[in-house]
């Protein structure tokens, strides 16, 4: 009996092991040099570098609260854009909670003297509360604040927010976008150049 527990056992033992080693340590680790070969800035996190120092990522959101920026996208994780705590605030639609902040930030954006219909974008927050896009009408809503607060042509910024627009892949899959940390790297860019 002894003799057949152990037979029936060191296969399994053997396949375990190997499972292991082939789909534990061989599979990660060739999937990440091919990673790192073929498409090295994608496979460590689309980082974006200035002068050599990381100032963010082309994939994670980030809070810009002065008026020369464009203002990214609302965040509920955590403390705001805090990827640790990567959450949605799970507020239900026809909650008063969500009412009264929604009115609270759209009373913000007109004491800045935005004026128009907000961008449901401007007044939401994104389900992950780490989304680096807002929409073409957020972007083109803040126009006017950005280029004042820059000292800038209203046009140039537009024409920034209109190159900065990712369109969907293959003209169908996913919405137009913009990525605001992206659209503030080419303005103080543009800004730079035109001596500002």
């Amino acid at each position: 009996m002894l003799t057949e527990i152990r037979s029936a056992l060191r296969p399994a033992i053997v396949m375990l092991m190997l499972f292991t080693l082939l789909l534990g340590l061989a599979f990660p680790l060739g999937i990440t040099g091919i990673a790192q070969t073929l498409m090295p800035a994608h496979a460590n996190g689309s980082l974006i570098r200035d002068n050599g120092k990381i100032v963010g990522s082309a994939l994670i959101g980030q809070g810009f609260a002065q008026d020369r920026y464009f203002h990214s996208r609302l965040s509920a994780a955590g403390d705001g854009y805090d990827a640790s705590a990567s959450a949605a605030s799970n507020l239900a639609p026809g909650s008063n909670d969500l009412a009264e902040r929604i009115g609270t930030d759209a009373a913000a954006l007109r004491e800045k003297g935005m004026t128009g219909i907000i961008p449901a974008d401007l007044v939401t927050t994104s389900a992950s509360g780490l989304d680096p896009h807002i929409s073409p009408e957020a972007a083109f809503f803040q126009v006017e604040r950005v280029a004042k607060a820059r000292g800038m042509n209203a046009d140039a910024v537009r024409k920034a927010v209109t190159s900065a627009t990712e369109y969907p892949l293959f003209g169908i899959i996913g919405e137009p976008r913009v990525n605001v940390l992206m659209l503030n790297r080419q303005l103080g860019r543009l800004s730079v150049n035109q001596g500002r």
